[in-house]
């Protein structure tokens, strides 16, 4: 028998209240598909709590009222978002640079 001395650091894992939150993943609501345990609960952060870790409004709403939401449909929709603040910062520099290219592309 090979002992690889491994062991499985990114399972059960406990956020911290002032540490980075881990990467929010489409499986982030189960508490043992990463360290996405509560960081005093005895519980996986809820998908809201995921949401608004992506940096979604509390007040979010991923689906129209009349569709049916599960945990699998809504996870995927929050894990697979790219942080709202991530979005804006990139769409920014993207603008800015199309609005340099044109200014540039005009002197010539």
């Amino acid at each position: 028998m090979k002992v690889t001395g491994g062991t499985y650091p990114s399972v059960y894992g406990r956020m911290e209240w002032d540490g980075p939150s881990p990467t929010i993943t489409t499986q982030c609501f189960g508490y043992g598909n990463g360290r996405f345990g509560h960081p005093e609960q005895d519980r996986a952060i809820s998908l809201r709590e995921a949401s608004m870790l992506q940096g979604f409004p509390k007040e979010y709403s991923f689906l129209p009222d009349e569709r049916t939401a599960s945990f699998d449909k809504l996870g995927r929709l929050i894990g697979n978002a790219v942080p709202v603040k991530l979005g804006e910062v990139i769409g920014e520099l993207f603008s800015a640079h199309v609005a340099k290219f044109r200014k540039d592309s005009t002197q010539h």
